[in-house]
């Protein structure tokens, strides 16, 4: 588990359309890589966030905290108990036209207008009520999103332009 962060973290707020349109993340881990494409379109306040925390190094070192088969692998808590973020929430930007797939990128929440650093990657289709903020989904790794387990490590989280 990675020790607590000492860094500050503020609510960027939304970025600007050039740090946000047309960006991927990679997830480096030791079971492979993952790349999820990012809906800056749909989302551009969650996605300002992640990118926010990601290009800051937030998440490197951070571990996967919690799996249910068939449902979600979750991180992106300095704690790694699902209790911690980075010190500030924002707003929910659930919008139509997403349902939560195999492959969906979406943040953790404690309730409305909760989100911070957690997020989850879905293992399967789940008929989930629309209540997490949908920022991206699996492009490259999927087959390495379902071998990934309580404990495993995100050695680095990179924001880059989408190929």
């Amino acid at each position: 588990m990675a020790e607590p962060q000492s860094k500050t973290w503020e609510f960027p707020g939304v970025l600007s359309a050039e740090e946000i349109k047309g960006k991927q993340v990679r997830v480096k881990t030791a079971k492979g890589e993952i790349v999820f494409e990012l809906f800056a379109d749909t989302a551009p306040k969650t996605v300002s966030n992640f990118v926010y925390l990601a290009a800051g190094g937030y998440y490197n070192g951070l571990m996967f905290h919690r799996r249910e088969e068939g449902f979600v692998i979750q991180g992106g808590d300095p704690i790694g108990n699902g209790t911690g973020g980075p010190g500030y929430t924002f707003e929910d930007e659930l919008k139509d036209g997403y349902a939560y797939e195999r492959g969906i990128v979406a943040m953790a929440n404690r309730g409305p207008h909760t989100n911070g650093s957690q997020f989850f990657i879905m293992l399967g289709d789940v008929p989930l009520p629309k209540l997490y903020s949908i920022f991206g989904r699996v492009t490259q790794g999927i087959e390495v999103v379902d071998q990934l387990q309580i404990g495993d490590v995100m050695e680095a989280v990179l924001i880059e332009a989408r190929s």
